[in-house]
C-alpha cells in the first residue's frame, strides 16, 4: 500500500542508527517543516547531536523539502550541514531522483526518507520504492486545511494499523 510507511516513530530522534543498519539504509532523506523544525522554525531538541552521531556512522544526508522558501530551508541546511532541496514537489519523484544524485546511492532500497507527512512522504517515499519513517509532526498545524489532512491521515492510519 502506498501510503503505509514502513516504519513509524514518535521524532527522528528516536531513530537509532542499529534501527537504519538493520533495514540496510546507508541515507536519509529529511523533510523539513514539522520533521526537523517547528512552525516557528526552531529545531527539534537533540537534532544537531542526532544528525552528527548518524554521520560518525556513516550515514548521509539530504534535506527534501516541499516549502518554496529557499532561505528557510537554507538556514536548516546550514545548521546541519547538509545539502538540500527546496521546492521538491513531492509526492512526484522529481526531488527524490535529485536527492539520490546528491547522496550517490545507487539502489532505492538503501535510502530512507523521514517526513510528517502521509501524502507527501509516504506517498512519494513509497513510489520511488525507498524505506519510509512517518514521524509525529513537532507542533500543531497552524492552517486549517491541514488540520483537515491531518485527521484524514490519521483515519488512513487507522485502517493501516488494522
Amino acid at each position: 500500500m502506498l501510503l503505509k510507511p514502513d516504519m513509524r516513530v514518535d521524532k527522528i530522534t528516536d531513530i537509532t542508527i542499529e534501527m537504519l543498519k538493520s533495514n540496510n539504509i546507508k541515507a536519509v532523506i529529511l523533510d523539513s517543516d514539522n520533521t526537523l523544525i517547528d512552525l516557528n522554525k526552531n529545531p527539534l531538541d537533540g537534532i544537531k547531536e542526532w544528525i552528527n552521531e548518524m554521520k560518525k556512522n556513516g550515514i548521509k544526508f539530504c534535506i527534501l523539502s516541499n516549502s518554496i522558501k529557499k532561505k528557510k530551508v537554507e538556514s536548516v541546511s546550514k545548521m546541519l550541514d547538509i545539502p538540500y532541496i527546496f521546492f521538491s514537489v513531492k509526492p512526484t519523484k522529481y526531488g527524490f531522483i535529485k536527492a539520490k544524485k546528491i547522496l550517490g546511492i545507487k539502489e532505492n532500497q538503501n535510502i530512507a526518507e523521514i517526513g510528517d507527512q502521509l501524502f507527501t512522504d509516504v506517498l512519494g517515499t513509497n513510489r520511488m520504492k525507498m524505506f519510509s519513517i512517518l514521524t509525529k509532526p513537532i507542533c500543531e498545524e497552524k492552517v486549517k486545511i491541514n488540520n483537515i489532512k491531518r485527521k484524514i491521515e490519521k483515519k488512513i492510519l487507522e485502517k493501516v494499523d488494522r
